[in-house]
């Protein structure tokens, strides 16, 4: 019947053609994997020896050789109430059929105790996602009990477990967002959510499995696995086959699960989970997958996900073919609890360790206990694991190869801030240093993995589209009603050269005169970068280091307080205060350092904290944004800088970065701070792997934002600087925007935000002199701050400095035929104390000439 259709539709040929690909180890593509999952008799057993022969590849690899893992757990099913109506799911129930909507702490506990008694080292928390959206018994017992919502109790409950039983939690809460995932990282060294399946029809379409259930929409549930890896997450996911899916759906789901390991490499296992029907429920009568199915799922999710996948089948599901998932290339059996049942599949009871350990063993393989994270994250540390997780992981954990060691003994340690407070570690001096010696090295010694692969991140970038409006209509609609401009003519704007250029700074520097005058404000301040130790995975940083890194460093309180004494001495106005997410500072960190420079300098602006910076400290402190910004107000921050937009669109984000805030957090924040009477800068980062167009919408998000909050005080342009840039030596971004874009972009932001936000500022630091005093020419009123020091721009390669004299900044306003005033940060009038003290030092205090002369002072 040689290329004749079977049943299946699958040809012999085609079978072959695949079959072959998998031997000789090239790349599949959907339709062969497609074609694969058909594989039965002669072609699977074909297929399983390929699959096995590519996980013993990685086993090997591993410096695990014949090696199958378990993790000794017990299962805390924390509610079984859930929001969603799954067809065949019998764990969710409803509250009448309840005692309590919620385990109490003390059940909580007991489970744990029992199981850590009994050799157990994960603690497997399982719960319906969000039930209190649906069931009001749910809300009460919150309410009554002081938790805002199901993830604040299991982040308590986390926190009780490792702390009363040393138990390592691993988290199966459904869909979590990223801010979720920062909020539960630190008490859990795992989580876990099964993707299930992406055909979204089970879904959308009544009837299918998924109907109803608003966390089981596929999008949804891919969204989580990319947050996971964006926030450095070690996650277990997979998929469930028989529900209702075809054979390609679940080959696409297979695919997808990929596509989330090569570009966040989180997925620490995958599992391959088959149906099994349940009373009860209304898919009671659907048949159960067949075990052969089960194998060649298994097989071709090996060779499809590859030898450094850990794949897993549940050992309670497969019967007595335990050998023949072996053969399909597993390399895990799951969590197998020596006392509470599978809540999720209660009719299948899990098999004996020991039962576990001879079926293993009869196969030719070894069965070795594991920890909750797996072996590659433990190794790998930070920042995989939370470093207040450290002492109950390697307490359990066996230094050399990651695995659980036999011999330990769960015991409570306490959970608790890291008490890394603020002692001066590492290369203090690099913001003079920086402009001497320089960085140690173009690039971290991790750079191939540290901000996930970079093959996989070329697939999410696309060309900019092609625009046709005329530049000359555009231009006479801005000169005619500037903030009214469509996207296209605001595009064709940005597209202006020679002449048509010419008229447009004519346009934006006319606009400029009527909202701010001719005067080129500055404003006299000092950076202080807190700390360059950050995990956060940003492609484009240069700055950020490990703190093992050579040129890592972090500023003891004290430093920082020196530092500020400095700044006030020369005449600054300002501090800005940014610093890296480091994962040893306290929770207090943020609120400390504030306080410290409010005593330090009573009556200097404290302008800190990017958005970024500020979900780092909500998930330390477990507040809302509102109550972290309310205490950081109380402690003296009086502004925040509206760094970390970069380009508000999470398209452009998701290749930018790896783990910083969502567009919408970014959003949250800044209108969350104005709401509160704290203002701040905006910003937009560009020319790197974003196209014209996602300039004319951040500016248009921007401009609504304003209309909403007021809360703006300025608009600055940051061009991207490449030298340095991780993602532009990857070869991804491009080196920067032109000359022509530059003075564009500048001009169409005076355009655009005309009756909105009134300052446009450059940055002296990336574009130079020459550059700053065109753009002056063209719609911008304001330089921007003396600095003191810059280290961020010196760090990916920016070769114009680290400060700027007064002296400096005002002869680029005269060479753009403009007067220059000093400025407050909220563009007020200087006291006379402080103009007269930063013209004594030429507004840089000790940097730069050892003597400098004394400027006179003006009225200008």
């Amino acid at each position: 019947m040689d290329d004749l259709d079977r049943p299946n539709g699958v040809t012999e040929s085609a079978m072959r053609r695949a079959l072959a690909r998998v031997r000789d180890g090239k790349t599949l593509d959907r339709s062969e994997a497609t074609t694969l999952l058909h594989a039965r008799g002669e072609q699977l057993e074909r297929l399983l020896t390929y699959a096995a022969r590519t996980r013993d590849a990685g086993l090997e690899a591993a410096g695990r050789p014949g090696i199958i893992t378990y993790s000794r757990k017990v299962f805390i099913p924390l509610t079984r109430l859930c929001r969603d109506r799954c067809g065949y799911c019998t764990f969710a129930t409803v509250p009448h059929r309840l005692e309590s909507p919620y385990l109490s702490p003390d059940e909580v506990l007991e489970i744990a105790r029992q199981g850590a008694a009994m050799g157990c080292k994960e603690a497997l928390f399982t719960l319906g996602d969000r039930p209190e959206d649906r069931w009001k018994p749910a809300r009460e017992w919150l309410d009554a009990h002081g938790y805002d919502d199901t993830l604040s109790y299991v982040r308590a409950m986390a926190v009780r477990v490792l702390e009363e039983t040393g138990l390592l939690p691993h988290l199966n809460p459904g869909v979590l967002s990223w801010r979720d995932f920062q909020r539960l990282k630190p008490v859990a060294p795992s989580m876990g959510m099964m993707l299930e399946t992406t055909a979204t029809r089970l879904f959308t379409e009544k009837g299918g499995a998924h109907y109803g259930s608003p966390d089981k929409d596929p999008a949804v549930r891919l969204r989580v696995l990319e947050d996971a890896g964006r926030t450095n997450v070690p996650f277990t996911t997979g998929i469930l086959i028989g529900i209702g899916e075809n054979v390609a759906e679940r080959a696409d789901a297979i695919f997808e699960i990929r596509r989330t390991m090569r570009e966040y490499g989180a997925i620490q296992e995958v599992i391959v989970q088959n149906f099994r029907a349940k009373p009860d429920t209304k898919m009671r009568n659907t048949p159960d997958a067949e075990l052969a199915e089960l194998a060649a799922t298994i097989a071709v999710t090996r060779v499809v996900l590859g030898p450094k996948a850990r794949v897993q089948a549940p050992p309670n599901l497969v019967a007595e073919e335990y050998a023949l998932m072996l053969r399909a290339g597993i390399d895990d059996w799951g969590g197998v609890s020596p006392l509470t049942p599978d809540h999720v599949n209660p009719e299948r009871p899990w098999p004996q360790i020991d039962e576990l350990a001879a079926r293993t063993a009869e196969a030719g393989f070894t069965l070795r206990e594991r920890l909750t994270i797996y072996p590659e994250y433990v190794r790998r540390g930070e920042p995989w694991l939370d470093p207040r997780l450290n002492a109950h992981v390697a307490a359990l954990a066996d230094p050399r190869t990651g695995l659980a060691r036999e011999d330990a003994t769960p015991q409570g340690r306490p959970w608790q801030e890291p008490d890394g407070g603020f002692a001066a570690s590492g290369r203090t001096d690099l913001h003079v240093e920086i402009d001497t010696s320089g960085r140690t090295s173009d690039r971290r010694d991790d750079f191939d993995e540290v901000y996930g692969d970079w093959d996989a991140l070329r697939d999410r970038m696309s060309a900019p589209a092609r625009f046709d409006a005329d530049v000359r209509t555009a231009l006479a609609h801005a000169e005619r009603d500037p903030a009214g401009l469509s996207d296209d003519e605001a595009l064709a704007l940005l597209h202006a050269d020679g002449p048509e250029l010419d008229a447009l700074t004519r346009i934006a520097d006319d606009l400029r005169r009527d909202a701010v005058g001719d005067d080129v404000t500055y404003v006299v301040t000092r950076n202080i970068n807190f700390t360059n130790v950050c995990y956060t995975g940003c492609r484009f940083c240069a700055f950020a280091q490990r703190r093992t890194d050579a040129d890592a460093y972090t500023l003891s309180l004290e430093q920082v307080g020196d530092r500020v004494d400095e700044a006030w001495a020369a005449g600054a106005t300002e501090v800005c205060m940014q610093g890296g997410i480091h994962p040893d500072l306290p929770g207090t960190a943020y609120f400390d350092l504030a306080r410290e420079v409010k005593r330090r300098a009573p009556d200097i602006h404290l302008h800190s904290y990017s958005p970024m910076e500020v979900v780092n400290g909500v998930a330390r402190a477990d507040l809302s944004i509102r109550e972290w910004l309310q205490e950081a107000k109380a402690t003296g921050v009086d502004s925040l800088p509206g760094t970390a937009a970069e380009i508000l669109d999470d398209d452009v984000r998701w290749v930018l970065t790896k783990g910083k805030l969502p567009a919408d957090q970014w959003v949250e924040v800044v209108t969350t701070a104005h709401e509160l009477g704290m203002p701040t800068t905006s910003t937009m980062m560009y020319g790197h792997v974003d196209t014209p167009a996602h300039w004319v919408a951040h500016l248009k998000l921007l401009r609504s934002i304003q209309a909403r909050t007021g809360g703006f005080s300025e608009f600055v342009l940051l061009p991207f600087v490449h030298h340095n840039s991780p993602i532009y030596l990857a070869g991804l971004a491009r080196p920067g925007p032109t000359v022509r874009e530059n003075l564009a972009v500048h001009a169409l932001a005076r355009i655009l935000l005309h009756g909105s936000i009134s300052n446009i500022q450059t940055s002296w630091v990336k574009l130079g002199d020459e550059l700053c005093t065109r753009v002056l020419q063209g719609g911008v009123n304001d330089l921007g701050g003396t600095l003191m020091e810059e280290t961020i721009s010196r760090m990916a390669g920016s070769d114009n400095g680290s400060f700027k004299p007064i002296s400096s900044l005002e002869a680029i306003a005269a060479a753009a035929g403009r007067p220059a005033r000093q400025r407050t940060t909220l563009y007020g009038e200087v006291p006379a104390e402080r103009l007269e003290a930063s013209r004594r030092t030429d507004g840089i205090g000790h940097f730069g000439r050892p003597t400098r002369r004394t400027l006179p002072l003006t009225n200008a």
